[in-house]
């Protein structure tokens, strides 16, 4: 993978105004507005030792509640099949995520190709939790061959400027929060139908306390 990329990519994250608008000459006006929210919540951004150590990446993206391990790719295809080191490259971003709770991403950069030429890809893994595991469903994993092996389509990817929206927006802040909300509540829905369920009175419902509480927020 060329430096150039990487560079251009760490720049973006890092929130520096001078890379944000470098990269988004040729986007719209939407695009450019969600890209330059990172310049408000801005990622540390540093490339691995020797670029390439198993499981690592070739970037590290660090803020106090996201890490993002970041495979760099390019190509002037669309797709990009995984064989070889490559394959390597992904089984260690899998077992590294698994063993660390941590979520590996691609970023697919595809060359000749006016607006948002970024497509960001997440690596399937299973221990996921707080705010990373919330995140993940909105990131697209890696589309499968016909052989269920994994690869790279760029038509299928998040851009670049829909991550940072969602990672740097009020609404990540959000999935935290309501989260958060869901835990204390479903303890507290807990304590209710306990204490109900001694009482003589067994006809009646069960409270949903998350549920009331949405249903009062949308009224």
């Amino acid at each position: 993978m060329s430096s150039k990329y990487e560079r251009e990519l760490r720049q973006v994250l890092a929130g520096l105004s001078k890379g944000v608008e470098a990269i988004i000459k040729s986007c719209n006006e939407i695009e450019k507005t969600k890209m330059r929210l990172v310049e408000k919540r801005p990622f540390l951004v540093v490339r691995a030792a020797g670029s390439g150590i198993e499981g690592s990446g070739d970037l590290l993206a660090l803020r106090g509640d996201l890490c993002f391990p970041i495979e760099v790719k390019s190509s002037k295809k669309d797709k990009l099949y995984l064989s070889g080191r490559t394959v390597d490259q992904y089984n260690s971003l899998v077992y590294e995520g698994n063993r660390s709770s941590l979520l590996p991403l691609y970023a697919f950069r595809l060359k000749g190709v006016r607006g948002d030429s970024w497509r960001i890809f997440r690596v399937e893994t299973d221990t996921l939790h707080s705010k990373l595991r919330q995140l993940a469903p909105f990131i697209p994993s890696l589309p499968n061959t016909r052989n269920g092996k994994p690869y790279l389509n760029w038509n299928d990817g998040m851009a670049l400027n829909e991550f940072i929206a969602l990672v740097c927006s009020k609404f990540g802040q959000e999935v935290e929060g309501m989260d958060t909300l869901q835990k204390r509540t479903s303890k507290l829905s807990v304590v209710i139908n306990e204490s109900t369920s001694h009482s003589n009175d067994n006809n009646k419902p069960k409270r949903d306390i998350l549920a009331e509480l949405l249903k009062r927020k949308v009224a």
